[in-house]
Order: C-alpha cells, then structure tokens, then sequence
C-alpha cells in the first residue's frame, strides 16, 4: 500500500468516526433505547452496511489484498479511540441517550469494527496463503 494510501486511510477513518458519532449522537435514542426488535435489526443492518462502505473505499483505492489489514486497520483504529473515549464519557458526548444505553452503544460498534476487521484479515489470508 501507498504510503499516501495509508495516511488517507487514517482521515478517512477519523472523518468516517466523526460521522458515524454524530449521526448515532442525534439519532441514537430511537435506536437504543426503544424496543428490541429496532436494536436488533440495527445491530444486524449497521455492521454489513458499514463493512460495505469501508470494503467499498479500499477497492476505491485499489488497495493489493495482502494490504486489506492493514488498510482496514487504518479505517477502524481512529473510531476504536474514538469510541474508547466516548464511551468513557458517554453522558457528556451522547446527552441525548441515557447513560445505560452505553452498554448497548459499546456492543453495537464492537460488532461493527469485528465484522469489518475479520473480512479484512481474510482476505488478506488468503492473499498471503
């Protein structure tokens, strides 16, 4: 990969975080907090849609697949601190959920980073292999 590659990963991962907060910030209380089955759909949409947007910007780049870890890892660690800090202060950054929606926030964006992060490494596997 590109050294210019790996450093418009990075933004791309930061600006892709903050988006992602500040949507979940405005609308994450319809998700969170009301019934079951809405989290759950959200839960099982969220990541595939996510993963898709992320896989769609490292073929974007043309990024080789024995690269695709790295790349991924790229998108998702910026959003990996991210979250680590927002959900460390959950009330103050997401004052519209109430403070037991972190846990349910938290299990969300594991999902998500898990999901796209293993795609990646397997692809990159199988490169490699």
């Amino acid at each position: 990969m590109k050294a210019q590659d790996s450093v418009l990963m990075l933004a791309i991962g930061v600006v892709f975080w903050i988006g992602g907060t500040l949507w979940f910030q405005a609308r994450g209380a319809p998700i969170f907090e009301s019934t079951a089955p809405r989290y759950w759909i959200n839960f099982a949409i969220t990541p595939v849609v996510t993963t898709a947007a992320c896989i769609g910007i490292i073929l974007w780049r043309r990024v080789p697949t024995h690269a695709w870890a790295s790349a991924g890892l790229l998108l998702a660690i910026p959003g990996m601190i991210g979250e680590a800090i927002l959900l460390s202060h959950f009330p103050q950054m997401m004052p519209r959920m109430q403070p037991v929606s972190a846990g349910r926030y938290g299990a969300f964006l594991f999902a998500t980073y898990a999901l796209f992060l293993a795609i990646a490494e397997l692809v990159t596997l199988r490169a490699n292999g």
